[in-house]
């Protein structure tokens, strides 16, 4: 029977690797194999890191990130089980750490601790991201505007919260949600937003808020020079409705008045028939303000009958008789009451 021997020491009572012993073997041998200087590119804005030329995460502590760059660059053998890493900074000079790599492990059932020394140098730069944040990027703008009408004050007010708003919200998933300006024309606001995904759930917000149509636009303003597509950016029109809530519409030879107005429709009463209509946002084009709430007026009732109802005229002092109906029974003869006149009508409002 041949006995093995280790062709290095000799010995014949020894674990054998091939044709050397355990020994021999494992004297050089290296469980682990790391740079002795690894460099890491961050974000100096926004912490986030390059890795295999992509920019991913932010806002990572330095020290995190020094960690992940060590995991990152060791390399075990492939005859190495049970292996425990010990990661140690051991101290930071400027942007670089020096760092301490202990690693324990079984080769061939035999334990052994391994150390290595090395360093991470911490480059910074600016992501693409923050790139375009500092030199005020943007993908869309949103043209708020009213149809037919003055935008007031009290509306660019609740649009600036509402932008504001969505904003912060959107912050949390997209580093572009941000305005780098406003541009306040004599037709309304032009809202400029980082990213297209953004000032689209802006649009969304502003009609939540106030109804109205919402078109996109793009325009083309440059091309890649590397691909040779088109750059381009998103005008969204958001148009808020002329007709407010009390404002008097006519839709489909119907005279309504407006109860209230959310993002896909308009809700009325028939000022003739006292019936409630949903009219939708998309039919803005089909419909048309016929008066403004300030234009109601009121009047005196100086008499009653099962027939008629009678009021003065304010405007000339004259008396008009109205059809009687169901709901103004509980009208007592000297109440004030309100009224609208439209093509040269006279129609009382509950």
């Amino acid at each position: 029977m041949d006995i093995m021997f280790c062709v290095e020491c000799g010995s014949t009572e020894k674990k054998m690797v091939g044709n050397i012993c355990i020994d021999c073997f494992l004297k050089d041998f290296q469980m682990i194999e790391i740079p002795e200087r690894i460099e890491v590119q961050i974000c100096s804005h926004c912490n986030s890191k390059l890795e295999e030329g992509k920019w991913s995460e932010e806002n990572i502590p330095e020290e995190e990130i020094i960690y992940r760059a060590l995991e990152r660059n060791i390399q075990i053998d492939d005859e190495v089980e049970n292996e425990i890493i010990n990661l140690e900074i051991d101290q930071m000079k400027g942007t670089i750490a020096s760092c301490y790599v202990e690693v324990v492990g079984e080769v061939y059932d035999t334990q052994i601790e391994e150390t290595h020394d090395t360093e991470v140098k911490i480059l910074k730069t600016v992501c693409p991201t923050c790139s375009k944040l500092q030199a005020g990027y943007y993908e869309s703008v949103i043209q708020f505007r009213a149809d037919n009408r003055e935008i007031k004050n009290e509306e660019y007010a609740k649009a600036d919260e509402v932008v504001e708003r969505t904003l912060i919200k959107q912050s949390k998933k997209d580093k572009l949600a941000y305005c780098p300006q406003i541009a306040k024309l004599k037709e309304g606001y032009d809202y400029y937003i980082g990213s297209l995904k953004s000032g689209r759930k802006v649009a969304e917000a502003l009609t939540d808020e106030f109804g109205g149509v919402v078109k996109e636009s793009p325009r083309l303003i440059s091309e890649d020079k590397s691909t040779g597509k088109g750059l381009y950016r998103i005008w969204i029109s958001v148009r808020i409705p002329e007709a407010e809530i009390d404002d008097f519409i006519e839709y489909e030879n119907k005279i309504i008045q407006i109860t209230s107005v959310s993002k896909n429709s308009f809700v009325g009463i028939d000022i003739k028939t006292n019936k409630k209509h949903n009219i939708p946002m998309k039919n803005m084009e089909e419909i048309k303000l016929v008066k403004k709430s300030e234009e109601i007026e009121t009047a005196t009732v100086i008499s009653k009958s099962p027939q008629f109802i009678q009021i003065l005229d304010r405007i000339d002092y004259s008396t008009v008789d109205l059809d009687m109906k169901e709901e103004y029974n509980e009208i007592n003869v000297g109440e004030e009451v309100k009224l609208i006149r439209i093509n040269n009508n006279i129609y009382l409002l509950n």
